[in-house]
């Protein structure tokens, strides 16, 4: 098996990997382990008890991170007429509809975020194999759908921060939350909102515990273990 390199045997002597770290002091952590020339994310991993062979115990939301992701986030529309002309002056960075369906066919797939109205969703529906798999699929539930007049509003959500989250199929919900370089209390107010929001998004059909143990990564550094009996105690107003 291959071994891990100094930096990041260094990095593994700072965690204490019996402990279970309450967000403040998991971040202080993290910091000093995220030692790598760029500047790493952040991600929080949260194991359930889901059964993701069920319909109704998949989990999936979005949380409005406060302090962004630290990112460009690019931006395409699938719009026409006046809602194509709102998003082009709300900053969009692709806009269209025969012709940007077309481009993704091609091979085109550079943006971050895909914003739709409900009447090109007909016509997008052939996307599915291609967005799908990369998460980018427009979806009412992720409030990627929009009517014409919330068009600006939903391209800002997006460059503010708008994450997406959702359980794969070992019933693990991955997210990110912001850059290492971030202040300490601007990752903790990321990270509560999204704790919040994946806490309020529990399926009502689950019986028994929901989550079972949550880690907080950076790109390149060890996995710090969290209390579980103090994270699910976070409430954002």
């Amino acid at each position: 098996m291959p071994k891990h390199g100094k930096r990041y045997r260094d990095a593994l002597a700072e965690v204490a990997r019996k402990d279970q770290y309450d967000l403040e002091g998991a971040i202080t952590v993290l910091k000093r382990t995220a030692t790598s020339k760029f500047d790493e994310t952040v991600e929080i991993h949260l194991r359930t008890g889901c059964d993701p062979r069920h319909a109704d115990q998949l989990v999936r939301g979005v949380a409005a991170l406060p302090h962004g992701l630290g990112k460009e986030v690019r931006v395409a529309v699938f719009a026409s007429g006046d809602a194509a002309r709102q998003a082009q002056e709300a900053g969009a960075d692709a806009v269209g509809e025969d012709d940007l369906i077309k481009r993704i066919e091609d091979g085109w797939v550079q943006f971050d975020v895909a914003i739709a109205t409900p009447e090109v969703m007909g016509k997008i529906a052939r996307l599915g194999r291609i967005l799908g798999r990369r998460g980018l699929m427009p979806n009412p539930k992720s409030g990627t759908v929009v009517q014409a007049q919330d068009i600006p509003r939903a391209i800002n959500d997006a460059r503010m921060g708008r994450v997406e989250f959702r359980m794969d199929r070992t019933a693990i919900i991955h997210a990110p939350v912001g850059k290492a370089n971030f202040e300490e209390g601007a990752l903790l107010d990321n990270l509560e909102t999204i704790v919040d929001n994946v806490v309020r998004a529990r399926p009502t059909s689950l019986k028994g515990q929901y989550i079972r143990s949550a880690y907080l990564t950076s790109t390149m550094g060890p996995s710090i273990k969290l209390d579980l009996s103090k994270l699910l105690t976070v409430k954002v107003e």
